[in-house]
């Protein structure tokens, strides 16, 4: 249970460059000192001893703010930096070398005894305050920003942000970056909902300036003269296929005034 304990406190060290020491690591770091008491919790859980597994969990809960549940599996060189906040739901499954930052919860959207948590493969980073809801899976070395909300599947090393989650940085992209502090792209983040807003802008310019084309067209037609319409020339003449004079109700011409 413990044999991998200096492989944790090595692989925060890789990840964070404010720890300077292993001692300060393993005495100062609520993240790490969490994930030591969970191994304890989960190894009474997969024995049947759940009020005692429970009853350590709420231990760590209380000296960290780090709430995992016992029967969460968790995998090796798990870093939760800052701490404080996290929650981690029964079913939720985490592999290898994920980081969590402060707030994020990785919690259920169902109530059924099955899986109702997240899956998180390895190398995944979620940002703070982030919520991952429901029984998905974050594919490997894909990045969740900050205050983001997953409620479906990320394909892996892709980096997703918003309300809802929306794919925002291609996997190459990614994997140039190795690091990528909170799970967030740093510098210019394309906003989907603003880039589909301006493809709407753009087919309504394309569409106003058709318009003005066609009523310039039909403006340029020919129209009907004056003479055309009322038969009355230039010079004046009015031949009888012009304006008509004005008939009674009886048929006849109406008297004039």
């Amino acid at each position: 249970m413990f044999k991998h304990l200096r492989e944790e406190i090595d692989g925060i060290m890789a990840r964070d460059p404010a720890a300077r020491s292993r001692a300060e690591v393993a005495l100062c770091y609520p993240g790490f000192h969490a994930i030591v008491m969970h191994r304890l919790a989960h190894y009474c859980w997969d024995r049947g001893w759940r009020l005692m597994a429970r009853a350590v969990s709420h231990i760590a809960r209380a000296l960290t703010g780090i709430e995992i549940h016992p029967g969460a599996t968790i995998g090796r060189r798990f870093f939760i930096d800052h701490g404080m906040g996290v929650v981690i739901g029964e079913t939720a499954e985490i592999g290898d070398d994920v980081m969590l930052y402060h707030g994020v919860t990785l919690g259920g959207t169902s109530l059924n005894q099955g899986k109702r948590h997240p899956t998180l493969e390895s190398g995944v980073i979620v940002g703070a305050g982030a919520k991952v809801l429901g029984a998905i899976t974050i594919g490997r070395d894909a990045r969740v920003g900050a205050n983001a909300v997953v409620v479906a599947d990320v394909a892996p090393g892709i980096a997703v942000v918003g309300i809802p989650a929306k794919a925002v940085v291609t996997r190459d992209s990614v994997a140039a970056q190795k690091f990528m502090p909170y799970g967030t792209p740093s510098g210019d983040i394309p906003d989907p909902v603003a880039r589909a807003l301006n493809g709407l802008l753009d087919q309504v310019s394309t569409l106003r300036r058709r318009v003005e084309e066609l009523e310039s067209e039909r403006g340029g037609a020919h129209n009907p003269s004056v003479y055309e319409t009322t038969g009355v020339s230039n010079g004046g003449a009015r031949p009888d296929h012009g304006v008509r004079e004005p008939v009674s109700a009886q048929g006849g011409p109406a008297a004039s005034c």
